[in-house]
């Protein structure tokens, strides 16, 4: 079940601590991959990584997602090197904290160009090939705050929040042609950046979860998995919190 075979998939993001998990997540049910991210040389050693590891020949396709000439070129290259498109994993994003009262403008408007643009420019450039093929699936990870809010991350919750929306329109654009878009909202999950903070604060953390712990990348990379299915056909429009019962959302 779940079956990945003989389907291809770009994830933006792919060498960081959730979008590796995703990625590995797809290449254990048998996608072929085109990893992005703007790091060439992480993206490469895990690139030859998943090849060592699952085979299938992944690429990968450095871009810079606040350059909008790189975004607008990233699923052309994608269906140029993989021959398709069938899914599509916005997971790239950035944060710029601050108070709203301090906040820059720049702090607002990067957040909102590679949070939030850059995955409406991926999702516009992929519908014409996945029309073309009736199939895709468009799976965008948002985050628990974008339902909840957070103090300090009004530009974030913001963009967050605003991929919930977006998805939902595309989603009822799309649904005729085969084409399915969902998102998946991670609560607190544990990555390298979680793992050096002091373990006083990481009990803190916990304690707002009601299972006591963090999530693990294979949570957030398991849901993918599944949104990415031809068996998760008749789901579409909806966003799959992710986040230990932290907040129990409809």
């Amino acid at each position: 079940m779940f079956s990945l075979e003989g389907m291809t998939a770009l994830v933006t993001g792919a060498s960081g601590g959730i979008g590796s998990s995703i990625a590995r997540s797809l290449a254990s049910q048998g996608a072929r991959l085109a990893l992005s991210g703007s790091n060439a040389a992480k993206l490469r050693a895990f690139r030859e990584e998943l090849n060592d590891e699952y085979g299938h020949d992944h690429v990968e396709i450095t871009c810079d997602l606040s350059n909008t000439t790189q975004v607008e070129e990233l699923v052309p290259a994608t269906v140029d090197t993989l021959g398709k498109i069938d899914i599509l994993v916005n997971n790239a994003g950035v944060t710029r904290d601050n108070l709203a009262m301090r906040m820059k403008d720049e702090e607002w408007d990067a957040v909102m160009k590679i949070n939030l643009e850059a995955a409406f420019r991926l999702m516009r450039a992929s519908a014409r090939p996945m029309m073309k093929a009736r199939f895709g699936r468009i799976v965008t990870i948002t985050s628990v705050v974008g339902a909840t809010g957070n103090p300090g991350q009004m530009n974030y919750a913001a963009a967050k929040a605003g991929l919930v929306g977006m998805t939902k329109a595309f989603a009822q654009e799309v649904a005729s042609r085969g084409i399915t878009a969902n998102c998946v909202a991670p609560g607190f999950i544990r990555t390298a950046m979680t793992d050096v903070l002091p373990d006083a604060q990481k009990d803190a953390l916990n304690a707002r979860i009601p299972m006591g712990r963090m999530g693990e990348g294979t949570d957030i990379g398991a849901a993918v998995a599944y949104l990415a299915s031809k068996e998760a056909g008749y789901v579409t429009g909806q966003t799959l919190h992710v986040n230990g019962g932290m907040a129990m959302l409809s």
